[in-house]
């Protein structure tokens, strides 16, 4: 390909037609199901895939004998399923999802959820970076190869609207579309993150999930503080209790072995490399409160805590009032949700049990206490070793398009279609990147898109696919 009419026209596109149409698309609180129960009542989500579907139908013509479809089975959530001939004898698969994350709170003046706003090279709004840009992205390669009349080889675009619950829908449409989807030899993902804005950031790694409420019961009815204080525990601090056999709370480690994997050697050197690319910016993208400071000093570790070791995290909350609300009176009951993000190879449903095990047997003062796993639990995802031509393919891709040598490190998050597809294709290569970086903030307030990169891994992607398709044929 001729790397500068690509860019040239990557750039004009996005500027006259994916940003445009993704401001659109910020503006629909098409929540995941998981977060809206009534989502087919509200119509949200179909007015996203609506607005994506006709964006993508309107660039079809430049591929001979390709086909759209929002296919939907009956109580799930649609996918919208695009096939587009290759000239090369192969499959490869685009992945990317359009549900989105709840609002959040805490979204700076003149920022909102729903409200996009261009301020330079950022899009500010919910799901513009998670991960709606991945349907114009994966487009965006295929139109570029389509403009220089480079061949590709059979491209199936698949966006889903269940990611961000867990992908419980997914499975479903993975079997019914089985035929259609082939036996892809490549996988292409843009639901990831970037280390920086610099350059290219290949993801090794995925951590898997185990989330469930914890609820501990020690009286039918609230009663008086002054009265029961030092009769009845609290049932806070019995919830507290149980969380120290998972977690340590001065350091914050997990504790139980069965949640710990060996992390693989090449992970371990990645994660210093990556460190020593980022140096402070490893922790300096969160925004710390006040004189807070990171878990650890040494920043390799800090990576491999967010990638391949366990942590568990308080999500939610009920039972408590609020303190303008909060009366003299024990509670009788306190609710957690909890989060344990596990080791990418920990199988999630041993995970899960082992957890049941740890805060339910033998609660503390006999109290009621009730663990319910919220389904489904993921487990995560190590990626293959790439195929000399890929690994070559990707370097060169990322330098062309960013200017700057690529990198690579794990994530701290779930994609849970890839570990699906890892499982069911064991053979496949993968290519999983994306857009979030420091301060895009997925899932919190002020999530942005930085335009730039969404441009760069487009390019990346389209060089990609053109050696893929030199390999295939």
């Amino acid at each position: 390909m001729d790397s500068a009419k690509l860019k040239s026209f990557v750039n004009a596109l996005w500027d006259d037609a994916v940003v445009p149409s993704l401001t659109d698309y910020i503006r629909i609180p098409n929540k995941s199901p998981a977060f809206d129960k009534d989502w087919a009542k509200h119509g949200y989500m179909d007015d996203a895939v609506k607005l994506m579907e006709a964006w993508a139908r309107a660039r079809l013509s430049a591929f001979k004998g390709a086909t759209l479809e929002v296919v939907r089975l009956p109580g799930r959530t649609p996918v919208i399923f695009i096939e587009i001939p290759g000239e090369a004898n192969d499959t490869v698969l685009l992945y990317g999802h359009l549900d989105k994350q709840p609002e959040f709170t805490g979204w700076s003046e003149g920022l909102g959820p729903w409200t996009p706003v261009r301020h330079g090279d950022k899009l500010y709004g919910r799901g513009g970076a998670d991960d709606g840009y991945a349907m114009y992205g994966a487009l965006s390669a295929l139109l570029a190869l389509a403009d220089q009349r480079v061949p590709h080889a059979r491209a199936v675009v698949l966006i889903e609207a269940c990611e961000e619950s867990g992908s419980f829908d997914l499975p479903y449409y993975v079997d019914h579309l089985a035929s259609r989807i082939g036996k892809p030899s490549l996988v292409v993902c843009l639901d990831s993150g970037c280390g920086d804005y610099d350059r290219l950031w290949l993801t090794t790694s995925l951590r898997g999930t185990a989330i469930g409420t914890l609820t501990v019961k020690v009286l039918t009815e609230g009663v008086h503080s002054g009265d029961a204080s030092g009769i009845v525990p609290s049932s806070f601090r019995i919830a507290r209790m149980l969380l120290s056999r998972i977690e340590d709370e001065t350091s914050g480690a997990v504790i139980p072995p069965g949640f710990h994997v060996d992390i693989p050697p090449a992970r371990i050197a990645q994660a210093k490399e990556a460190a020593k690319i980022l140096g402070k910016d490893v922790y300096a993208k969160f925004p710390f409160a006040g004189s807070t400071r990171p878990m650890k000093d040494d920043k390799a570790e800090l990576i491999l805590n967010r990638t391949w070791r366990p942590q568990l995290a308080v999500i939610g909350a009920e039972g408590l009032p609020i303190p303008a609300n909060a009366g003299a009176t024990l509670l009788p009951s306190t609710t957690l949700k909890l989060s344990l993000r596990l080791p990418p190879v920990l199988d999630s449903d041993r995970a899960m049990k082992l957890m049941s095990q740890l805060l339910t047997d033998d609660p503390p003062y006999g109290a009621e206490v009730k663990w319910e796993p919220l389904e489904p639990n993921n487990t995560g995802w190590n990626a293959p070793e790439l195929a000399p031509w890929l690994e070559a393919s990707v370097k060169r891709a990322g330098e062309a398009a960013f200017g700057q040598p690529m990198a690579f490190m794990g994530e701290g998050g779930t994609i849970p279609f890839m570990a699906m597809l890892g499982a069911k294709f064991p053979e496949t290569q993968f290519v999983i990147t994306g857009v979030l970086g420091p301060a895009s903030n997925a899932h919190g307030p002020n999530e942005f898109l930085h335009i730039p990169t969404g441009k760069r891994v487009s390019e990346t992607v389209a060089l990609v696919l053109a050696d893929h398709a030199q390999r295939a044929s």
